[in-house]
């Protein structure tokens, strides 16, 4: 079984958050929620708290396949800062491993050095990041092995993708048709 890690941290975007989770779980993808200290209940910008599983200092991430940050403000700038994620996004980049990131939150991967050139985020974040290799034409662009997307309307297509990845093209179309997601790419 494949298994994603989503840590969360006060301020994170819930739509982002809870369409990741929960499109990967209908995908049988083991989600792991992960809180950044030893308060499992965290706040989401828009005040909807969600019970994380285990807190990311636990994290063995040779049991993981992906990591994958939702945005909020609030949320990307602590994923930015927590020593745990920065170094679990560096250890994935080095292995290899799949990472991805919506919204602000491919500013966390640019500051551990595990963003690629092309990518995409939440518009005006690009000018934190840098201009080269941004795009906002897709919902998603994959670059190797870092995935990113725009923001909280493009969080199903985003999961979306990350099944594709993980999983194939037939648990893709059967968990896309099952959302009614025709919208995705």
């Amino acid at each position: 079984m494949s298994r994603v890690l989503v840590p969360l941290a006060n301020g994170f975007e819930e739509i982002e958050a809870i369409n990741i989770i929960d499109v990967l779980r209908r995908a049988e993808i083991e989600v792991l929620i992960a809180s950044l200290d030893e308060k499992m209940a965290v706040k989401g910008a828009h005040k909807i708290t969600i019970l994380c599983d285990m807190q990311i200092t636990d994290v063995n991430i040779d049991t993981l396949d992906m990591i994958v940050l939702p945005g909020g403000w609030g949320g990307t700038l602590a994923l930015c800062d927590d020593a745990n994620v920065q170094h679990i996004l560096k250890e994935m980049d080095k292995k290899g491993k799949n990472i991805g990131a919506i919204c602000a939150a491919p500013l966390a991967l640019h500051k551990a050095g595990v963003l690629k050139h092309n990518y995409t985020c939440y518009p005006s974040i690009e000018e934190q990041i840098g201009k080269d290799g941004f795009s906002d034409e897709n919902m998603v662009v994959e670059d190797g092995n870092v995935m990113t997307s725009r923001g909280p309307a493009t969080a199903i297509c985003f999961a979306l993708q990350i099944i594709k990845k993980l999983k194939g093209d037939e648990k893709y179309f059967s968990v896309k048709s099952a959302l009614l997601a025709d919208f995705c790419e």
